[in-house]
């Protein structure tokens, strides 16, 4: 590829059909395996946060300094974020005592401002300008912050509203679909609509991770963390080699 080829190109992904599969099937694969770590291998909350922090970190270190896009380094990426979201919203609700509203509310300002100082500061929240050092740090932090929100707001809908893991994830695949139609039929900015997709996509994921893994008296199927979380990640890796992935072009 020349020079100016690659200056074309962001280092993440082009939104696809296969692109939003995977990154549900990584969403749910962050909530079995978070849960594992943390509690079927009885870690604990902050023990298990602690280590995907340090993988989390690693993997955005390597993705910043990648020279292009590499889909394997790029979602192994996303799965970090999703497991260390999970950890973390588990031990902000649940060890510090905030509740899911809390951790919700407080999470929700987090991501929030981190696009706002995003937007401010490089004029753009677009994926397809995540080709510099600085925009790729505010993406790696704002989907963080959205991984982190996802978790504590898939488990105050499930558990505090009463709606239960399948009644959940009707909602959040139903707000799912709204945004699907707002893009096919409104003109409302594509840049909005993904960040929308996006959030929403990581509640979806941890009711499904833990209508998967939690017991059948607490209305789950009661399948081993490990085996799901298997399962999941072989789905990503076929994905990934049965359906090439291109880098995003950017907007310039």
């Amino acid at each position: 590829m020349n020079t100016s080829a690659e200056h074309t190109l962001a280092k993440v992904p082009e939104v696809t059909l296969v692109f939003w599969l995977i990154k549900i099937a990584a969403t749910t694969l962050g909530e079995t395996g978070g849960d594992a770590v943390s509690m079927s291998m009885n870690l604990g909350y902050l023990v298990g946060t602690v280590i995907f922090a340090v993988i989390f970190l690693a993997a955005v270190v390597a993705q910043v300094r990648a020279k292009g896009f590499h889909p394997f380094l790029y979602w192994t990426t996303i799965i970090a974020t999703t497991t260390v979201g999970t950890t973390l919203a588990d031990f902000a609700d649940r060890s510090l005592g905030i509740g899911y509203a809390g951790g919700s509310s407080l999470l929700l300002a987090l991501l929030l401002g981190s696009l706002f100082v995003w937007y401010r500061t490089l004029g753009s929240v677009s994926v397809n300008t995540v080709s510099l050092p600085k925009a790729e740090a505010f993406y790696w932090l704002t989907i963080m912050f959205s991984q982190t929100l996802g978790t504590a707001l898939g488990d105050w809908t499930a558990d505090t509203a009463g709606l239960g893991y399948a009644g959940a994830a009707i909602v959040f695949g139903g707000l799912l679909a709204l945004v699907v139609a707002a893009y096919y039929w409104t003109s409302v900015s594509r840049t909005l609509l993904f960040w929308a997709a996006f959030i929403l996509t990581r509640p979806l994921g941890a009711v499904v991770g833990d209508f998967l893994d939690k017991p059948l008296s607490a209305g789950g199927l009661a399948l081993s963390r490990y085996s799901a979380s298997a399962v999941l990640l072989a789905f990503m890796l076929a994905a990934l080699l049965l359906f090439r992935q291109r880098a995003a072009r950017t907007a310039h």
